[in-house]
Formats: C-alpha cells, sequence, structure tokens
C-alpha cells in the first residue's frame, strides 16, 4: 500500500529498517496465533465456560500484550513518527490494551477480547501492512 494525501513517509535511513521489519513480522505471527486460537470461539462465555476457553483467552490476551509490546518498540525506534503515519488506528488503544493486560491480568475483560477478536484484527492487519509499506518506501 502506498501513501496517498498529505502522509509524510518517514525516510528508512532514518532509523534502523531491519529492526522494524523484526517487529512487524513479530505483531503478523502474533495476529496469525490469535486468529487461529479465536476459531470456534462464538461468545466471550466461549472463553469463560471451560479450561479450555480459558487457555484460549490467555493465550491471545498474551498475543495482544505482545503485539503492544512491539509497537511500543517501534514506536521508540522511530521517536513516535512511523506509526503516528497511519492516523486511522487508534495506536494508544492497542498498546493501552498491552498495558491493561500486563498490569491486571487477572482482570482481563472477556467481552473485551471477544470484541477485538471479533472486530479489531482485520484493521489492526490493515493498518501493519500499511506501517510495513511505509518503514520500507525510499
Amino acid at each position: 500500500m502506498r501513501p496517498c494525501g498529505n502522509e509524510s513517509i518517514v525516510k528508512p535511513s532514518s532509523y534502523d529498517v531491519a529492526a522494524i521489519r523484526e517487529h512487524l513480522d513479530a505483531i503478523d505471527e502474533a495476529l496469525r496465533r490469535i486468529v487461529r486460537r479465536f476459531q470456534g470461539i462464538q461468545s466471550a462465555a466461549d472463553f469463560t465456560g471451560s479450561d479450555t476457553g480459558a487457555d484460549k483467552l490467555d493465550a491471545i490476551a498474551m498475543m495482544l500484550l505482545t503485539i503492544g509490546e512491539h509497537l511500543k518498540k517501534i514506536d521508540k525506534l522511530t521517536n513516535g513518527e512511523l506509526l503516528s503515519r497511519v492516523p486511522d488506528m487508534d495506536w494508544a488503544g492497542v498498546k493501552g490494551t498491552r498495558d491493561i493486560i500486563a498490569h491486571d491480568y487477572f482482570g482481563i475483560d472477556a467481552e473485551e477480547i471477544f470484541s477485538i477478536c471479533k472486530e479489531d484484527l482485520a484493521p489492526l492487519q490493515a493498518a501493519i501492512d500499511h506501517v510495513r509499506a511505509l518503514a520500507t518506501t525510499e
């Protein structure tokens, strides 16, 4: 995906593109794992109704934490410039989800995780693809 409109491009030479790619690859893998683990989940009750569901909730939460952590690292490497070039994504919300999971693990809301998996993964993947394109554009 190429930037359009008034988007600025952070020049790849201004940061470590290889490191950014590694973080983006890790995010892609985490998203794939979430999609796989979410298969068969029809409602938040599927997370809370059995040990197997709780295990899936735990595994998905860990991948959401991982995504948020890698986004924070990308922000640090690019001084917050790269992610800001894709303003349609609520990056603060994604990173905030990481913080909630990390600091209130036993307070994880199964309904919220279900909603994220059901509605937010595809837009997040599209935004990550856009970030990848921006990061490698010369």
